[in-house]
């Protein structure tokens, strides 16, 4: 076979190694399951003690399906004949006579999973790239291939709603506790445990009774409390595939094929159509740097504040020793507050939480400037103050290491003036709050050294960050775009449209917040300052000049557009315009004009198309990618400029 490799041992099992031919990842192309197909023939000629299905790749078990494959789905046909190979072909595999395991070590994802769950038993590779999940609903689609079947029976149905419904993952440890997989080894043993399980006859794990009434006659009760779930967080016309999720487990134990208008409508949505635009979108974004082979170990980082302190938090999180610089010890210690606070949440177990916070370094002296691979400067926003710590570095950095700023307004032509290697300076600007947003802008001036952005590219992606070339402009492309569009849903509210209204506008658009919980959140003197650089040199808008002049400033002062004060924006009526502007003339509940969201967001993508054409961003495909990672426009459009061509905009 091409791709699949097949031994038979002295124990009489079958040991099947997927290794997909040409690639770096194991994917579930139409040629690998017709494969498949011909193996499991050849079994049921020849019975085996036993069927081991393992990866041949160093990257993982099986990423899912081939997504190219999904691009092609021009007719509901095609769908539909897509879901019922594997469907099928599953559904044979967890018919076969013989006892089946499936050896998980690294990401085992979609279709990967839905194989494994069709084997009798599932025996997971204790080690950090081990994942298990069915992240199709990322996509627009659902799990057809008997995930929606298979999971809720081994896990119980909430469980495995909230897995389908979110595309989050599980380790091989939570896997193990979940009952998802039957055991979970090191990889020393890992070969004699699969040969050990798939002999012992050993029944699986039965889930317990009230499980299993709500995974039969009480679905109801999951689906309905589900449903409410997911309506909080999106809408239907949005993103249907969690709702059809849903439905098809509650309805058809799972199978998409006996509810064709359902799995029509899901395949052929424009949603899922720009999902998997999405998906290639940010593959793209992934490949940068892969030309260089520049690694860092160590990061050194100067300035604590919120985005420095969260920049050295996120890189040890990413396995880094991390040295923290600021001008004395209180100021550092807010972020190493935060830091322990975010490791416990993501790693959660003592001893790797303690390990991680081993390796952020308090360093007042700037001590760790010279054993740095990379070395980041985020300060406040001051040429003369950067002017000053550039000078000071320059002569103790190591050959080869990054100099990088995070600068979001200031120019790097202006900030390298001082350096007597002026190419070597990059822009490396990360999104607050840095552990949740995916983008990190790569910044190149005029005349950059090639080989420092490649490497500050490389380093973005060990990081686990998503990096976009962008040319040296004021406010790049995130903020470039974002300030007109927070300027005009400001004028919205100068017009007497409410802050509140605005926002459920946007909100009904697609956008992840409203535009002025934005600026809230952002900070109104922030705002302030970014407007008159990025805004061409319009007037402020009237409301937030006022709110600036009582010192109402947002979240951090627990007054802005909307009160604070309780940790959330309490959006009743005009919120922190009471007392400073007259009554809005539509109010939070009021009827905002019809065309309100696509005038908001036109500025948007006039200032997307006019940076593609300045060259500030490569291409069209890299502005809409790096909108969508950047400030979360709508995903489920493909992104302003490929929403703007689909609208006719």
């Amino acid at each position: 076979m091409k791709h699949w490799q097949i031994e038979r041992d002295a124990n009489a099992l079958v040991w099947a190694t997927l290794d997909r031919a040409g690639e770096s990842t194991n994917a579930l192309s139409a040629e690998v399951l017709v494969e498949f197909r011909e193996l499991l023939d050849q079994l049921e000629q020849s019975q085996p003690k036993g069927l081991i299905i393992r990866s041949g790749k160093t990257a993982g078990f099986i990423a899912g399906a081939d997504i190219q494959e999904f691009t092609q789905l021009d007719s509901a046909e095609k769908g539909r004949a897509l879901i019922a190979r594997g469907w099928d072909l599953f559904n044979r595999l967890a018919a076969v006579p013989y006892p089946t395991l499936a050896l998980v070590r690294g990401h085992c994802l979609g279709g990967g999973l839905e194989l494994a769950l069709a084997c009798r038993y599932l025996l997971a590779v204790d080690e950090p790239g081990t994942k298990f999940g069915l992240p199709e609903v990322m996509l627009g689609i659902f799990p057809g291939w008997g995930g929606m079947l298979r999971l809720p029976r081994r896990i119980g149905p909430a469980a495995a709603l909230d897995l389908m419904l979110t595309g989050k993952t599980l380790d091989a440890k939570r896997a193990k506790r979940m009952g998802l997989a039957d055991d979970c080894v090191p990889p020393r043993v890992m070969t004699a445990a699969a040969r050990q399980l798939v002999l012992s006859g050993q029944p699986r794990r039965k889930l317990p009774l009230l499980q299993r009434l709500l995974n039969g006659p009480l679905k109801f009760i999951v689906a309905n409390g589900a449903r409410k779930q997911v309506a909080r967080k999106t809408r239907p016309e949005h993103y249907p595939a969690p709702y059809a999720i849903i439905d098809l487990w509650a309805k058809h134990q799972g199978n998409a094929l006996a509810a064709p208008e359902v799995l029509d409508r899901i395949i052929n949505s424009s949603t899922a159509r720009n999902l998997v635009r999405v998906f290639f979108l940010q593959e793209r974004l992934k490949s940068f740097g892969k030309e260089s082979d520049f690694k860092a170990q160590r990061v050194h980082v100067i300035g604590a504040g919120t985005m420095g302190g969260d920049i050295a938090a996120w890189c040890v999180l990413r396995g880094m020793t991390v040295s923290l610089q600021d001008q004395d010890l209180e100021r550092i210690a807010p972020a190493l507050k935060r830091a322990h606070a975010l490791f416990t949440r993501r790693l959660r177990e003592p001893l790797r939480v303690r390990e991680a916070f081993d390796r952020l370094i308090p360093d007042v002296s700037g001590a760790g400037v010279a054993h740095a691979d990379v070395v980041i400067e985020a300060i406040f926003e001051n040429v003369e103050a950067k002017h000053a710590l550039f000078r000071a570095l320059e002569p103790q950095l190591k050959p080869g290491a990054v100099l990088a700023s995070n600068t979001s307004s200031l120019r790097l032509e202006d900030l390298r003036t001082v350096l007597k290697q002026p190419e070597r300076l990059v822009g490396i600007h990360f999104f607050n709050p840095v552990a949740l947003m995916p983008l990190v802008e790569v910044v190149a001036a005029e005349g950059a050294d090639p080989a420092m952005v490649q490497a500050a590219c490389a380093f973005v992606r060990q990081i686990d960050k998503l990096p976009l070339p962008v040319k040296s402009t004021p406010g790049f492309l995130v903020n470039a775009v974002l300030a007109p569009y927070m300027l005009a849903a400001m004028r919205a509210v100068d017009s007497g449209i409410s802050p509140a209204a605005v926002d459920e506008a946007m909100l009904a658009f697609g956008m992840p917040m409203g535009p002025i919980e934005l600026v809230d959140t952002v900070g109104l003197d922030i705002a302030l300052a970014a407007g008159k650089q990025l805004a061409d040199g319009a007037t402020p808008p009237q409301c937030l000049l006022a709110l600036v002049e009582k010192k109402q400033l947002g979240k951090k002062t627990g007054q802005g557009f909307y009160d604070w004060s309780s940790g959330k924006a309490q959006k009743v009526g005009a919120g922190g315009l009471v007392g400073v502007l007259p009554a809005p003339k539509v109010g939070a509940g009021g009827t905002a004009p019809a065309d309100l969201a696509a005038s908001l967001v036109k500025p948007l993508i006039d200032r997307t198309e006019k940076l593609v054409a300045d060259g500030v961003v490569a291409d069209a495909e890299l502005a809409d990618a790096g909108v969508i990672f950047g400030t979360g426009f709508a995903p489920f459009t493909g992104g302003p400029l490929k929403y703007r061509e689909a609208a006719g905009r």
